[in-house]
């Protein structure tokens, strides 16, 4: 996952290949809810691992029920309608799927507790399911604002002889809580009538479907009342597998419509057509839009419109009602349609992460559209030209949705890039997005950004590179790190590191198999991080650097670093050689003598002995073999910026590094 400030996405060209969906948000909280409150022990597989499960997995845990994970998923050993731990004070971050069916579960079990949440989530209505609550006996109180989450839950005294109102035309979550949480007091039939015009229906479909594998088959009359039989028993159903989130096969769906192909589809594994989500009926809209989708048990595969010469999309009028989440990335699909389109029946938005009319209109707006904002629906006109196109810098709400839908605009025709802030919200629900978009998107490589750092030994360019790409989320070369790597195998193989050995190196170096993984490096599955960087083995490294086939066999290497999001490369010759036509090359300029003295502190800090003569000695006449050597001598490029780092501090040389890079991009209101 992506956990830097912000991520920048170069403008995008293709997509193709496969991509695996996690777990369904909407069925992982709610099967774990019904795990844990049913008879016996439920073994969940394929279970969605994000921020909204793992605060529902807490909650149950500070409850008492037993909680066991294993490589597939989770076992859950039931409650039967009995808390063992009848007082806890729970937080459910912004999880409206855990806020809303928990509350309604421990107000008709009874106890001592609180519910709380992020401050979002105190924003977030529960008032119609509280007054629900409050008509059947139980007790709750607001701790804050009416209307809205604290709450503080008390014992009940039940009275379920009449029928139940509660309202359906805010969020289908209130319904859904009082489904999964009256069949633990159902001694009698109970009666819920929806009042409204209940929205998100297919959202309810999920959960009849659910109850109904867990034993409970509740009784509709169209969509507006519901019976829970008498005697209902929540039970186990032994195993379950969850299906894979449609709501997130809306990104990928749209991903395959918006993008041309590369010459090989782009499939999506882990839901096809038959999914009981409701989401799923994107697929419907999409098509609307143009894009051609073939669906297969458990996969779909997508393509672009084939019938418009510049593979433009149709403009939609839609009512959203039943897929409210997946229309977010109708919204962003409208940006590549041939005219405005309209989502309708959307005010739900408005309660969501966030209020995602508002943010949705600021948003697009950011992009060069025309977007007209309504209560319940959102009007968008794409901009009229490639020119129209602006690049944004999009604000994400800590909304996981804003983030995935937006990272879209990064195919727009004007190829300008997009940048994402807050990337990380996306944990929520799809921890793993962005790496699993990048891995089905594809760009020439002259649009992917490339950062060198240059510059001779010790002069903090590996450390200074490996922070300025963990702050960028960029991928990270440490091209002298291959060199060490490459005189290591030499040596082990008992190869002699000069001229007489330069063929068998260099057709040791092309098979080598080099991964640098959390600050490791890895010779195939051995981490040899610590043997790589003795003083021994960089003297080592010099020497096999000066080896010209040695360094062509690696600058094949070298060069397919540069992979998505971007990459920030340190060595000797990365902007004079390697990546030539990178934007921004810096060269690090630290005196010997300077070097020396950072040197002298790192090895003493180790227990080392040094002097500082000799440290200095030895780095004088490494930067005069690499300055002379006829193989790509070490100096700076003509357009590198040069930086004395020499009394600046790691951070301070990273943040003038970053300073420069910031002031390259084109982004408005960065």
């Amino acid at each position: 996952m992506f956990s830097t400030a912000f991520l920048d996405l170069p403008p995008l060209a293709t997509a193709g290949g496969q991509v695996t969906l996690p777990g369904s948000k909407s069925i992982s909280n709610r099967v774990l809810l019904l795990s844990a409150l049913c008879e016996g022990e439920t073994t969940l597989h394929d279970l969605l691992d994000s921020d909204d499960t793992r605060v529902m997995l807490q909650a149950l845990r500070a409850l008492g029920c037993r909680v066991d994970p294993h490589a597939s998923g989770v076992t859950i050993g039931g409650l039967g309608a009995t808390l063992l731990q009848e007082q806890a004070d729970l937080f459910l971050g912004n999880a409206g799927t855990a806020m809303r069916p928990l509350t309604a579960a421990l107000a008709v079990l009874g106890g001592a507790f609180t519910v709380r949440g992020v401050p979002r989530m105190h924003e977030r209505p529960i008032g119609d399911l509280v007054d629900a609550l409050r008509q059947l006996g139980c007790q709750i109180d607001y701790l804050e604002n009416t209307g809205y989450p604290p709450l503080r839950i008390g014992r009940p005294q039940l009275a379920l002889d009449k029928p139940i109102a509660v309202r359906g035309d805010v969020s289908s979550q209130f319904l859904t809580a009082l489904l999964m949480a009256l069949p633990l007091v159902a001694a009698r039939d109970i009666v819920l009538e929806v009042q409204g015009e209940l929205i998100s229906k297919p959202y309810i479909a999920i959960t009849l479907n659910l109850l109904a594998r867990y034993g409970v088959p509740v009784h509709r009359d169209g969509w507006s009342r519901f019976t829970i039989p008498a005697g209902s028993r929540l039970v186990s159903p032994g195993n379950l597998h969850v299906e894979a989130d449609a709501s997130s096969a809306s990104y990928f769906i749209a991903l395959g419509a918006i993008a041309p192909g590369n010459g090989q589809s782009l499939r999506i594994l882990g839901v096809g057509a038959d999914s009981i989500q409701g989401d799923i009926r994107f697929i419907d809209a999409a098509r609307a839009m143009g894009a051609q989708i073939v669906s297969g048990p458990n996969w779909l595969e997508v393509s672009s419109p084939a019938s418009t010469a510049d593979r433009r999309l149709r403009p939609i009028d839609l009512d959203c009602n039943h897929i409210p989440d997946a229309a977010m990335t109708l919204a962003v699909m409208a940006l590549y349609a041939d005219g405005t389109s309209t989502l309708r029946n959307i005010a739900s938005w408005r309660v969501k992460e966030t209020d995602r009319i508002a943010a949705m209109t600021t948003e697009l707006r950011k992009f060069g559209a025309q977007v007209e904002e309504g209560h319940d629906h959102i009007r968008i006109t794409p901009p009229a030209s490639p020119g129209d196109w602006r690049a944004a810098c999009v604000d994400t709400y800590d909304d996981h949705r804003m983030a995935m839908c937006l990272s879209l605009a990064a195919f727009n025709p004007a190829t300008l890039p997009v940048r994402i802030r807050d990337p990380q919200c996306v944990a929520k629900t799809f921890p793993d997005y962005f790496e699993a978009f990048f891995s089905v998107v594809q760009t020439p490589l002259q649009r992917i950004p490339v950062i060198c750092v240059d510059g001779p030994t010790a002069s903090g360019k590996g450390t200074l590179a490996a922070k300025l790409a963990k702050r960028l989320g960029y991928r990270f070369l440490d091209s002298g790190a291959l060199y060490r790597i490459t005189a290591l195998a030499a040596t082990r193989a008992g190869l002699p590191l000069d001229a007489s050995g330069e063929a068998a190196i260099a057709a040791m170096a092309a098979r080598l198999q080099i991964h640098f993984a959390d600050g490791r490096i890895l010779l195939g599955d051995e981490d040899v991080s610590d043997l790589v960087r003795t003083e021994a083995m960089g003297m080592n490294a010099s020497r096999v650097s000066t080896l010209p086939a040695v360094r062509s066999a690696l600058i094949d290497l070298q060069h397919a670093a540069q992979r998505l999001p971007g990459l920030v490369a340190d060595g000797r010759d990365m902007g004079t050689v390697i990546f030539p036509q990178a934007p921004l090359k810096v060269f690090l300029t630290a005196s010997a003598a300077h070097r020396a003295e950072r040197r002298h502190k790192q090895l003493i800090s180790k227990g080392i002995s040094a002097t500082l003569a000799s440290l200095r000695a030895d780095l004088e006449a490494r930067d005069a073999r690499d300055t002379g050597r006829s193989t790509a001598p070490l100096k700076p490029a003509q357009d590198a910026r040069l930086l004395d780092n020499s009394d600046l501090t790691v951070e301070a040389s990273v943040d003038q590094v970053l300073d420069w890079w910031q002031g390259m991009q084109p982004f408005r209101d960065a």
